[in-house]
């Protein structure tokens, strides 16, 4: 009996381990994966181009499908709204789209947090002076806009 009290202490000594796993979502692995700064091209190249194919879409110029590449779901969904609005209010006043005539001034660039961006393009046409707003976050490795708003 000696020899079961000894093994009955050691067994209860020793607990037996529990393997916990965290799964992660699909989201997780499947979603957009974040990119810090310093594995990501240079912006302004991507601020600049935007800028003017935002607002040569919005006259009705060039076709939305161009920069899908570039922006989120949500700011597709975005200009899709903007791009149907503005091609009926050209219908309305019988007017034909044509490629706008403006100069880009120089961008604004600021880094708020690593990964991400935020510039101002200015925009100089005949009749007024627009400012196009984007913020850009690194997503799979490339700059994607998350945000692009036309003042």
């Amino acid at each position: 009996m000696p020899g079961a009290a000894s093994q009955s202490a050691s067994a209860t000594s020793v607990a037996p381990t529990r393997r916990i796993t965290i799964r992660q979502s699909d989201e997780d692995r499947f979603g957009f994966q974040r990119t810090v700064t310093a594995a990501l091209p240079d912006p302004e190249p991507l601020v600049m181009n935007l800028a003017r194919c935002v607002l040569e879409i919005l006259a009705g110029a060039r076709d939305l499908e161009q920069v899908a590449r570039w922006v989120t779901d949500q700011v597709y969904r975005h200009l899709l709204k903007r791009v149907v609005t503005a091609s009926r209010a050209r219908q309305a006043k019988g007017i034909v789209p044509t490629r706008p005539a403006f100069s880009l001034g120089a961008p604004i660039i600021r880094h708020p947090a690593d990964g991400i961006v935020e510039a101002v393009v200015i925009a100089n046409g005949r009749a007024r002076a627009r400012a196009i707003a984007i913020r850009l976050e690194g997503l799979d490795r490339r700059w994607r806009a998350t945000a692009i708003h036309v003042l």
